[in-house]
């Protein structure tokens, strides 16, 4: 079974086996530390974001946690690079993951 086959028939709500939905915020989160490392992205909200993913207290939130509870602004980061590939990859792990 192919990973199109394998998508298609699984059920997000039953259960989330053999979906990488770590690893693939894992990819996106790369991609969102290279683009708020442009100077062309640059705000200080990038460098908040980034921050809260080593935090000086509480518990250490993962990426899908921050791309979910950000997923406005990073649309809107992709947006803006004119990342296609980047905003396929955000839409596919709000619709499957968050």
């Amino acid at each position: 079974m192919n990973q199109a086959e394998t998508e298609s028939t699984i059920d997000r709500y039953a259960t989330f086996k053999g979906i990488d939905c770590d690893g693939r915020a894992g990819i996106l989160m790369q991609r969102i530390e290279k683009l708020a490392a442009d100077p062309l992205a640059a705000s200080p909200f990038w460098a908040y974001f980034l921050a809260k993913r080593t935090p000086r207290s509480g518990p250490k939130p993962d990426d899908l946690f921050l791309i979910h509870t950000n997923i406005n602004q990073l649309y809107e980061l992709f947006e803006q690079a004119e990342d296609e590939e980047s905003l396929a990859m955000l839409e596919w792990l709000e619709e499957h993951c968050c």
